[in-house]
């Protein structure tokens, strides 16, 4: 793999972190909104937003780079809607990662062919 493509998926898998986290943190910001005085969602909603945000832009250039099928690609989307799903997706992210930078495995001699 390409060293613009492996920059691509750590630039998604760096930013599928934080916005799994906003996500979570705007679930529990609304919660609070309906149960008690505290309003923080619409600070926790804007920073939730842009980070969807570059979520998806960051993940169309990886899906570009990447030439996933388009179920890998729909995964990838997918688990930016699920509340906490940025976390598995920084799983598989890193996964990835890791094989493309492991070495391929050395070729086996082949035997010298008898005259």
């Amino acid at each position: 793999m390409d060293p613009k493509t492996v920059s691509a998926l750590n630039r998604l898998r760096l930013v599928s972190m934080p916005e799994a986290i906003s996500w979570l943190l705007l679930i529990v910001s609304s919660v609070l909104k309906r149960t008690t005085d505290f309003n923080a969602v619409p600070v926790v909603g804007a920073v939730h937003g842009f980070l969807f945000i570059a979520y998806v832009l960051v993940w169309l250039d990886a899906w570009n780079r990447a030439k996933w099928p388009l179920g890998r690609a729909a995964l990838y989307f997918g688990l930016s809607l699920v509340p906490g799903g940025g976390f598995y997706a920084e799983k598989l992210l890193r996964r990835e990662v890791a094989e493309a930078a492991a070495p391929a495995p050395a070729a086996e001699p082949q035997p010298a062919a008898k005259q």
